[in-house]
């Protein structure tokens, strides 16, 4: 963390519970989570909702017209693709078009599943850098790392590396990925965790879940709609974490009343991504850092 922002965060760490240092957190959360515009489109199969397109990007996947068609005020496929493996094949072709035009961010080379609901079959599979270009449903898995002290709870965060495609150099929660087509929560995090901060397997499946978040607005690449399976990760007060895939470059431990401040001063610019100040604001809520929030109770579900 640069010492510009570790001054902000021990400046505002008596004063983020203030009646307005809340308001102002509540006003920076709904903007920032504002829904897409009104122009967007739906992509829909079977008559369900499988995508949410942005109108310039409906206007060119229309011009692949052996793959899509309107069909009243919305986008869908040609009839001929009416299995997954024509779907994903077709859609695939798409994919690698649009990622020689520049049009999506740097290819993974890893599947997510377009589907009705997380264990549902999939319509189709596309690449990863592709799902929010089709504002496809996708999924994640989060644990906020946690760690007792003298002076109470204190949480570890991450910076990403710079080199990401997505929040280049932002902080983020310890441990945070998309889940893969035919990767089951705990796995992703299990993976993620010995990935992003060198968590044992062992450790990292005793993460206790506590809930999910939904997100849904536009951003640059296309639209985010995702849900977040939102895990608490307590560690021993010896560890330190430690990357092993290059995707973060910094770890810095903070206690929480420093998480919130960091939330509170975020907004200019904002230091942590969306994903993982909603993460980390929900621990807060639920360890009596901060009182309830709105903009956090329209986007949280419990855990069954």
């Amino acid at each position: 963390m640069d010492p510009s922002l570790a001054r902000e965060v021990a400046e505002a760490r008596d004063t983020c519970l203030a009646p307005e240092g809340l308001a102002a957190l509540e006003l920076d959360f709904a903007h920032a989570l504002a829904p897409p515009a009104d122009t967007c489109v739906a992509l829909r199969i079977d008559g369900a909702t499988a995508g949410i397109v942005t109108a310039d990007r409906v206007e060119r996947l229309l011009q692949f017209k052996t793959v899509f068609r309107r069909e009243g005020d919305a986008l869908t496929l040609v009839c001929e693709l009416d299995t997954e493996e024509r779907r994903s094949a077709a859609i695939t072709a798409v994919t690698r078009s649009l990622a020689a035009e520049g049009a999506l961010t740097a290819w993974r080379n890893e599947l997510y599943a377009a589907r009705p609901s997380f264990a549902a079959p999939a319509w189709f599979h596309l690449e990863r850098a592709a799902a929010r270009y089709f504002g496809i449903h996708t999924y994640a898995a989060h644990a906020n790392g946690l760690v007792a002290t003298t002076r109470g709870t204190a949480m570890w965060i991450a910076r990403r590396s710079p080199a990401k495609a997505i929040d280049p150099g932002m902080l983020d929660n310890l441990v945070g990925g998309g889940i893969a087509a035919g990767m089951g929560i705990l796995d992703t995090l299990v993976k993620e965790a010995w990935e992003e901060a060198g968590v044992p397997p062992v450790l990292a499946r005793a993460a206790r879940a506590t809930g999910s978040l939904s997100i849904l607005r536009e951003v640059p690449d296309g639209i985010q709609r995702e849900t977040i399976y939102v895990h608490d990760l307590w560690l021993p007060a010896g560890f330190t974490p430690a990357n092993q895939d290059g995707e973060a470059c910094e770890h810095r431990c903070l206690d929480l009343r420093a998480i919130a401040s960091l939330l509170a001063e975020s907004s200019a610019p904002r230091a942590m991504t969306v994903d993982a100040s909603l993460v980390a604001l929900d621990c807060l809520v639920r360890e009596g850092v901060l009182p309830p929030l709105q903009t956090l109770s329209a986007r949280l579900a419990p855990r069954s």
